[in-house]
């Protein structure tokens, strides 16, 4: 069913967030990059739309960027640390309904989307060619799952139906299941027409590799499966099985096949621009640097930037155990801020031409390890050789795969101590003592300890990612934020997602309402358990 071509998600879908601005104003980033001559007018709206559809995967706006990836993901999945004074936040469980309502109601996520699929879809209904809305359709489920996993029921099998306005929700189950459907849906289409050809120009995934546009279908399936594991561990099984079967058409295996948008060639990676921005708002945040520095990781210099915690001769600080400071992390959520400490700590290490990383081999291979270890699945392997091969292929990932070896053979090396030079933000606490080897003995849980950690370092900088594994499985521990600005969460468990947006109790009432007393299952607030959030214990 044709959706209509208008922003009518939400009866206030059709407007951008007001959002405080904190990243000022910025070139247009989404500017063509051909000249008009190297397409012909269907060619050229078809590289429009597919860049505005990866645009809303890791938005490329850089003001919405900023909150859904710098501000939300990266600090509650443990990567980042608010470098600048914002004093309400989403890390500190007070962040205001205008950051909070950004992955729902700005116009550069689901409107600019569905906007653009219905344009392809109108393109591939005019020219005959069913391979660009087969992608369209994968990428779909790329962009939405990340919304879906921030507030769980959203909006998704009605939207733009029949011009609908006040736009009903799904369950959370409903919206998986639908996921499933159209991977499935979009995998047969592509392996009907795997010697189909689509231009580089209009895919700057793949550049038109029909092949891997399928892997990546299938270890997005994957994800989805083990994201699943504990509410519906029957289909979970199915569905994690069925993606990695070779007849499917395979998973990713291989750094080359990776899915990230190589947009950013001749213009700047917005996250990098979101992070710089007034003396660099987002920092390394303790946590990752803490388990990292432990483990004398060799990927540290590609993540992190030096610490200016230094001495009067200009060597780094030690901590409190005699370890060189050379890499420090600010703890998430401090309590003061000042920039004559703030500048002093490392740096996020993210040149402007990086790539957007969506899902690489290295995850892959974690989300395989743990089925095999976890949950018995058929991966294909064992959940060692899969764990093995992943911290490998994240080494490769940053130049220093002849270190693999050693790290991977690492019995003893733990995530280091808590040290907070500044003072400001003390913790007396320890982060759990894990080694990187892996145990054949070990029990399930510490397996997937073991797997999560190794997964969560290899994903840097896809924090909602990491968010949405720790509040499935409870790994990676995390340091507590400092400060908690709400009554209902836990800090040492931390937010499980965020709030509707205030003007769906105005715009659409009756509909979020019946999402929250049918489908939520408890209070709309940062407190109350997603669908897929069934872990026991946790």
């Amino acid at each position: 069913m044709k959706h209509t071509t208008i922003y009518n998600f939400i009866a206030a879908g059709a407007l951008a967030v007001s959002l405080a601005a904190c990243t000022g104003d910025y070139e247009n980033i989404n500017s063509n990059q051909f000249q008009p001559g190297d397409l012909s007018a269907d060619d050229y709206a078809l590289v429009s739309s597919m860049s505005n559809i990866c645009g809303a995967v890791i938005p490329v706006d850089v003001n919405c960027n900023q909150f859904t990836d710098c501000l939300l993901g990266g600090p509650l999945g443990g990567y980042f640390a608010d470098g600048a004074n914002f004093t309400t936040s989403y890390v500190r469980n007070n962040a205001p309904d205008n950051w909070t309502s950004v992955f729902l109601k700005d116009s550069k996520i689901i409107s600019t989307l569905y906007t653009n699929l219905s344009l392809v879809e109108g393109f591939c209904e005019t020219s005959g060619q069913v391979v660009p809305m087969a992608v369209a359709n994968i990428i779909k489920v790329a962009a939405m799952n990340r919304v879906t996993d921030c507030y769980g029921p959203i909006p998704y099998s009605a939207i733009g139906f029949e011009g609908a306005v006040k736009t009903p929700y799904d369950s959370q189950e409903e919206v998986y299941n639908k996921f499933f459907e159209e991977l499935a849906a979009a995998r047969q289409t592509l392996l009907d027409n795997r010697a189909a050809i689509m231009s580089p120009l209009v895919d700057k995934v793949y550049a038109g590799n029909v092949d891997k546009w399928i892997k990546f279908a299938n270890s997005l399936q994957l994800r989805l499966a083990l994201r699943i594991s504990y509410v519906k561990p029957a289909l979970a099984k199915e569905k994690a099985e069925e993606a990695v079967d070779p007849a499917n058409g395979g998973v990713i295996e291989n750094n080359d096949e990776n899915a990230t948008w190589k947009n950013y060639a001749t213009a700047t990676n917005p996250m990098r621009t979101a992070i710089m921005y007034n003396s660099q708002d987002s920092r390394p945040a303790a946590d990752i640097i803490c388990y990292m520095n432990g483990y004398n990781d060799p990927r540290r210099p590609s993540y992190f930037t030096d610490s200016e915690w230094k001495d009067a001769d200009g060597k780094f600080l030690n901590d409190a155990g005699g370890k060189s400071l050379q890499y420090v992390g600010i703890r998430r959520g401090w309590q003061q801020f000042s920039t004559s400490w703030s500048v002093k700590f490392s740096g996020i290490n993210l040149p402007g031409n990086t790539p957007a990383l969506w899902l690489n081999a290295s995850e892959v291979c974690f989300l395989r390890a743990e089925g095999a270890a976890v949950f018995g699945w058929n991966m294909g392997g064992t959940a060692e050789s899969f764990y093995n091969r992943g911290i490998e292929l994240s080494f490769e990932t940053y130049g220093v795969k002849d270190q693999a070896a050693d790290y991977i053979a690492d019995a003893t090396s733990v995530p280091a101590g808590y040290y907070d030079p500044s003072g400001v933000n003390p913790w007396n606490g320890s982060l759990p003592a894990v080694t990187i080897k892996w145990d054949e003995s070990a029990t399930k849980e510490q397996k997937q300890e073991r797997i999560i950690i190794q997964k969560w370092i290899a994903n840097w900088t896809l924090g909602n990612e990491a968010w949405a594994d720790l509040r499935r499985t409870g790994y990676p521990k995390l340091i507590p934020v400092a400060y908690n600005g709400s009554n209902v969460v836990d800090p040492a468990i931390g937010p499980q997602r965020q709030p509707y947006p205030s003007a769906e109790y105005t715009d659409n009432l009756a509909n979020v309402q019946k999402a929250v007393t049918e489908y939520l299952h408890g209070p709309d607030n940062l407190a109350t358990k997603l669908w897929w959030a069934a872990k026991p214990n946790i």
